[in-house]
């Protein structure tokens, strides 16, 4: 029997809740397609909560940063779904990696970063190219932090620049989408369950 695994997608729409996203829709199919392995998966839309700026876990008053933390601290696998703008990531995205850099100060009872063991996959959607781009700036910032990236752990979706067409507004997901978000999740709830398994040594 497997071993049951946790998942939290975070959404990095510049769009509120409940306008209809893009990126919350490959985070849902990312989600989706974790479940076929065994991992119980929610989302959570960043834009919709209150995220001070800082580098701090709790930077206090109206600062909701902190559920959104709890989240990624129980779950086994962290989904970054962001979309393009101006060949970037989000703004939303650039914050809640800014808040997850409080974790290079954290240990467990080990003496570990508390990320240690947790997997990250990406999603990228947009208009425009710098998926690459993107790709590698969210995967040496969660590495950073702690994060392991899985073999081809990043999907993206580049629609034909300067037209309306977005991700949400295809009849069916693009085959080489579908196929890299098979790869992805396949590979993220492996990496997640040897790491479950195995974890990183702590440092003497």
């Amino acid at each position: 029997m497997k071993t049951p695994l946790t998942a939290v997608a975070v959404s990095c729409t510049l769009k509120p809740s409940p306008a209809a996203s893009s990126s919350d829709l490959l985070a849902t199919q990312l989600l989706d397609s974790l479940a076929g392995h065994g991992v119980t998966g929610s989302l959570v839309r960043a834009v919709d909560l209150s995220l001070s700026p800082g580098v701090e876990k709790d930077m206090g008053g109206d600062d909701e940063w902190p559920s959104i933390r709890r989240r990624v601290l129980d779950a086994d696998i962290l989904v970054f779904v962001t979309p393009t703008w101006m060949g970037q990531h989000s703004s939303v995205a650039q914050r809640v990696l800014e808040r997850l850099d409080a974790e290079l100060g954290e240990t467990d009872a080990r003496g570990r970063p508390t990320l240690f063991d947790k997997v990250a996959v990406a999603g990228i959607v947009g208009n425009e190219d710098g998926a690459h781009h993107i790709a590698a700036i969210l995967f040496q910032s969660l590495n950073d932090v702690g994060f392991t990236v899985p073999a081809q752990g990043s999907v993206y979706w580049n629609g034909e620049a300067m037209h309306t067409t977005d991700y949400k507004d295809l009849a069916e997901t693009p085959e080489k989408v579908a196929s890299a978000i098979g790869t992805a999740t396949r590979n993220a709830a492996h990496l997640a369950r040897a790491l479950k398994g195995q974890e990183y040594p702590a440092g003497t």
